[in-house]
């Protein structure tokens, strides 16, 4: 593995507009995959009963998705970090809208987890391969900036997926996949456009070598493997998604818990279903504000190197007790029982002006997820400053697979722990219990940044060092 020079030449692709054009197509994919994730869940109730099993199986095929997600996801990085990124995130996307419109048209709960299944090995190619991509796009002093849009667009792609799935398929669970497989197939011809990105062409160590001619041709290989994990940023960015996720997975199941909250003060599960996608997809704005969390981020690492993980750590832990208070303040539901959809959404947005313990809910949603979100934008950068080039979809990837371990038990046990709590807790309250035991989850994260904050320092000096040397040898 070299870099090697052959003299000046063009970069591949066109101009800044072509170049804008690839960096939107990839943040919307990132969007997609997430709605992909985010149709189930609203839509446990109607496809239990057309299939006539209980609502845990569903819990379990989004927790599985999760898992195979995550595990396809390293080997479809491992491969983009030594190959031609393009073709691979086109055939991911063609996978994962194929699962999605075998999961409209199955007939069982086994085709149905089999279809959901096939589109969870093609998502975990959008996420791994993308990231690398989208890295070689940015400059080291604005990724927390730029990287929030990349979180950004999973979290509203989460929201867009609740949102859909509930307002699309309160009438018939079909519709929303069917919708969703067509926009993935749309999203396959508009890679075929996109700019052929140089792989490290976004770091200032290379940017001379580079404009001149020469091919940054490092490439993973095995023998990396030990080398990665023995970075102890990359140790500590890996295993808080263990306990991160386990929290975050927990909260898919925010959609049910208004659900049941509607039920239990009379409404029909049709109109609850409703009511619960809308105040769930309300409170997740605050995930907007990831923007300012990358962009504290980019400041605060400008004037100390342990800077992003710092600002994580702090975050995490300031937004749990928002969280609690959010399980646990009473919200007054009053919506026309039975009506159409829209008055229905009309009547829950109204509400957030006309109803104290509603508006007092959404401050506190946006004030925990406005906290929480500086996580994902200083994640993502860390995990580029600290890794060269080659290595960083292979620990995207790796992190992304502890993420969907912890995710997976999150939104499983989560779920077993719902039924344990019943006996003392009447719904919805055994919800809200179980929710707020599961973000408790939060700690430990902050532990882990701030060991990060203390070791990423070091981690990124030797990576400059590393392309400083490599750009020497042309």
């Amino acid at each position: 593995m070299t870099v090697t020079s052959a003299g000046p030449r063009r970069a591949r692709g066109g101009g800044p507009a072509h170049r804008l054009y690839s960096v939107v197509v990839f943040v919307l994919l990132a969007s997609l995959d997430n709605v992909a994730i985010g149709l189930v869940p609203p839509l446990y109730g109607p496809i239990a009963d057309a299939f006539d099993v209980s609502g845990r199986l569903l819990g379990l095929v989004t927790a599985v998705s999760f898992l195979v997600s995550a595990v396809a996801a390293v080997g479809w990085a491992y491969v983009g970090d030594r190959t031609n990124r393009k073709p691979l995130l086109m055939v991911g996307t063609l996978l994962w809208a194929a699962g999605t419109g075998g999961s409209a048209l199955a007939g069982g709960y086994l085709t149905f987890l089999a279809a959901q299944l096939v589109a969870a090995v093609g998502l975990g190619a959008v996420g791994s391969v993308g990231f690398s991509v989208v890295t070689d796009l940015i400059s080291p002093t604005r990724r927390g900036l730029v990287m929030s849009f990349w979180g950004l667009s999973q979290g509203v792609g989460t929201l867009a997926g609740t949102l859909v799935g509930g307002l699309l398929g309160a009438t018939d669970w079909r519709r929303p996949f069917l919708v969703l497989t067509g926009v993935g197939l749309a999203a396959t011809v508009a890679y075929l456009f996109t700019y052929d990105i140089r792989r490290g062409q976004s770091e200032p160590e290379l940017a001379h070598a580079l404009h001149e001619g020469a091919e940054y041709d490092y490439r993973i290989s095995r023998a990396d493997l030990p080398r990665i994990l023995a970075r102890r940023t990359n140790r500590w960015l890996i295993l808080q998604g263990l306990t991160a996720q386990a929290a975050f997975g927990s909260l898919v199941w925010l959609p049910v818990l208004f659900a049941e909250r509607a039920e239990a003060q009379g409404y029909s599960e049709s109109t609850a279903v409703v009511v619960g996608s809308v105040f769930a997809t309300l409170f997740q704005l605050g995930g907007v504000l990831s923007i300012v969390g990358g962009l504290i981020g980019d400041a605060v690492q400008r004037r100390n190197p342990g800077g992003r993980a710092l600002v994580a750590a702090v975050g995490i832990l300031a937004a749990l007790p928002f969280y609690l208070v959010l399980f646990f303040v009473p919200v007054s539901i009053d919506v026309p029982d039975g009506g159409s959809t829209g008055s229905v959404v009309g009547a829950v947005l109204s509400s957030v002006f006309t109803e104290p313990s509603v508006g007092l809910s959404l401050l506190t949603a946006v004030v925990a997820l406005a906290l929480t979100s500086a996580n994902s934008p200083n994640w993502f950068a860390l995990i580029a400053d600290v890794n060269p080039p080659e290595h960083r979809g292979t620990v995207y990837s790796l992190g992304n697979l502890v993420n969907g371990v912890g995710r997976a038990a999150g939104n499983g046990l989560v779920g077993v722990a719902f039924q344990g709590l019943k006996v003392a807790f009447p719904p919805p309250l055994n919800f809200a219990v179980g929710l707020a035991a599961f973000q408790l989850f939060f700690i430990p994260t902050g532990v882990m940044y701030w060991l990060a904050s203390r070791t990423s320092p070091a981690d990124i000096e030797n990576v400059h060092d590393l392309l400083h040397t490599r750009a020497d040898r042309l």
